[in-house]
């Protein structure tokens, strides 16, 4: 059988703390991380163990503001398939998985992301999202500010430029594999590591 979605508490009968807790929007652009991880990092296309542990970035999600998660996996489905098998394994997980088509030449993914991360723009919630794409900038930059955190999680030496230039207005950056502990086997990544990350039993 198919895992299925949690049914949600009905309306009628919300529990208060559950009704007003704030909540984390884990937001994950599965194609750019995949594609970055393959062409940027192993040159290569990555082995299924290569690739990250989902339900880890949901934890460190989780334990990153200290309040419950509400993950959301983007993917392109324009060619009317889906991996069914591994959107099997995100239902288990417990992500929202978000299967987008288009017949034309955008790029769907990123449309469904900026959507969502507008829509946010209305809603209580801080935002953690997963890419490298400097598509987002508009909507990150509009969603900082006032008590929302928001955060980008992503290998720190291939995200885009202009992300950086947006921490002095409270855009925090975390490394998927260094802060979200992602993976299963150290990367072959060179970057720059700062001192209080430094395991010099990495290199040994």
């Amino acid at each position: 059988m198919s895992p299925a979605f949690t049914t949600p508490v009905p309306a009628s009968a919300p529990a208060p703390a559950e009704a007003d807790a704030r909540r984390t929007y884990l937001l994950v652009d599965g194609e750019n991380i995949d594609a970055t991880l393959g062409m940027n990092v192993l040159n290569r296309r990555p082995n299924p163990e290569e690739r990250p542990r989902w339900d880890r970035v949901t934890t460190y999600a989780q334990k990153l503001w200290g309040q419950d998660v509400v993950p959301l996996f983007f993917l392109n489905a324009s060619s009317g398939q889906m991996p069914m098998s591994f959107v099997q394994a995100l239902l288990a997980m417990g992500y929202r998985p978000i299967p987008l088509a288009s017949s034309g030449t955008e790029k769907v993914v990123d449309v469904g992301i900026q959507r969502t991360l507008e829509a946010l723009a209305d809603r209580d919630g801080d935002v953690l999202l997963a890419s490298h794409d400097g598509d987002f900038l508009p909507q990150i930059e509009a969603l900082l500010g006032a008590d929302r955190k928001v955060g980008l999680l992503a290998f720190r030496e291939f995200v885009n430029g202009q992300f950086t230039q947006l921490t002095e207005q409270g855009l925090e950056m975390f490394d998927l594999e260094g802060d979200a502990d992602a993976f299963t086997a150290p990367l072959p990544r060179v970057r720059i590591i700062p001192l209080d990350e430094f395991d010099p039993l990495r290199y040994l």
